[in-house]
C-alpha cells in the first residue's frame, strides 16, 4: 500500500571528480518511489495529507504535456482514493493522449483531463479562472502547477537530514523554486545552496524569496541548455556517459543540467579545494520516454536509459 511515511531517508552515492580533494555525492531522491519520486514525493506528501484531512474527494492541478507533477499526482491520488483532475496546457493534446507517455500514464491512473489553450493557461491563477473550475467541478483541493506551495516547502525541508550536515555546498535543479526553498530552510548555517534553473529568466529569485527564510543561496543560471524542456546533443551524450560510468539515471529536464553544471564548475575551479558537495537528484525519470519520442522524430541521438 502506498503511503507517505513520516520520514524517508535515501542514500547518497559518491561521484568521482577531476579534483581529488573535492568530495562529491548525489542524494538519490529518485529512489523514493517508482512513480512518485524525488521532489514530487516531497511536495505531494503534506498536500495529500491535507486534502485527506479536509475530506476532499477530488484534487485539481496543472501541468504541461510531459509534466512530472501530473504523472506523480495522478498516481498518488489513485493510491489514496482521491479523484484527480489535470488542467493541461495545449488544446492540441486532447487527441494525442495515447501518443504521450506522461498523459497516457496519468489517464491510466484515473486522472481526468481538461485541455486549455496556452493563452487560457497563463490565467490559471486568476480569480475568474478559479471560479469557473469551482462552478464546473464543485468542491475540490487545488494544487498549483509544479506542486509548489507552503505545504510543498514543508515536505522539501525533509530532503536534508543530519547525515548531510558535513557538506559545504548543496546543489539542486530548479523549476518553480519550491524544492530549493525547502532545502534552503533546512540547511545548516555553514552550508551554501546553489540552484540551477532549468528555465530562462530572473523571476525565480522573486519566487524563492517568498518561501526561503535565509540568504545562504545563489542561482547558477548558465546551465539551462536553451531553456525549459530544451536539450542539446552534448547534454544527451553527457546523460548517456554519466549513466555508463555511475549507473545513475538522470532526467533531461532538471537533474542532468545541474550535474553537468556542478562537474563543469569543478573543472573551472569554482569550488575551493577540500569542498564537500552534495547534489540532489530530484527524480523526473518518467520524462525520458517523452524526450526520446521528440529526439527520434528529429532523428537525434536518444537517451540510452530504460525507465
Amino acid at each position: 500500500m502506498f503511503t507517505f511515511a513520516l520520514m524517508v531517508i535515501v542514500p547518497n552515492q559518491n561521484i568521482k571528480t577531476s579534483n581529488p580533494t573535492i568530495s562529491l555525492a548525489i542524494k538519490r531522491e529518485d529512489l523514493l518511489h517508482p512513480f512518485v519520486s524525488g521532489n514530487k514525493f516531497r511536495k505531494l506528501k503534506y498536500n495529500i495529507l491535507e486534502a485527506k484531512k479536509q475530506q476532499q474527494i477530488q484534487l485539481i492541478t496543472f501541468g504541461g504535456a510531459f509534466s512530472n507533477h501530473i504523472a506523480a499526482t495522478a498516481f498518488a491520488c489513485q493510491e489514496v482514493g482521491i479523484k484527480s483532475i489535470g488542467i493541461i496546457r495545449g488544446e492540441e493534446l486532447r487527441t494525442k493522449i495515447d501518443e504521450n507517455p506522461t498523459l497516457h500514464f496519468a489517464q491510466n491512473c484515473g486522472m481526468t483531463f481538461e485541455f486549455v489553450s496556452r493563452e487560457s493557461y497563463q490565467n490559471k491563477n486568476a480569480t475568474d479562472f478559479i471560479k469557473e473550475l469551482e462552478s464546473k467541478y464543485g468542491k475540490h483541493y487545488v494544487l498549483p502547477e509544479g506542486g509548489t506551495n507552503a505545504l510543498a516547502i514543508q515536505g522539501c525541508e525533509e530532503i536534508l537530514t543530519d547525515y548531510d550536515a558535513d557538506f559545504d555546498y548543496i546543489c539542486c535543479a530548479i523549476g518553480t523554486g519550491g524544492t530549493i526553498s525547502g532545502i534552503i530552510n533546512s540547511a545548516k548555517p555553514h552550508q551554501k545552496i546553489l540552484g540551477f534553473p532549468a528555465v530562462k529568466g530572473d523571476f525565480l529569485t522573486e519566487e524563492i524569496c517568498k518561501f526561503a527564510k535565509t540568504k545562504n543561496w545563489e542561482l547558477i543560471s548558465e546551465y539551462h541548455f536553451g531553456g525549459y524542456g530544451k536539450v542539446t546533443p552534448d547534454l544527451i551524450q553527457f546523460i548517456n556517459d554519466f549513466y555508463k560510468e555511475t549507473k545513475i539515471p538522470l532526467d533531461p529536464i532538471y537533474t542532468s543540467k545541474m550535474v553537468f553544471g556542478v562537474l563543469d564548475m569543478i573543472e573551472k575551479n569554482y569550488f575551493p579545494n577540500g569542498s564537500k558537495i552534495l547534489m540532489i537528484h530530484t527524480g523526473g525519470l518518467q520524462g525520458i520516454k517523452g524526450m526520446n519520442q521528440l529526439l527520434e522524430k528529429k532523428n537525434k541521438q536518444k537517451i540510452e536509459i530504460n525507465v
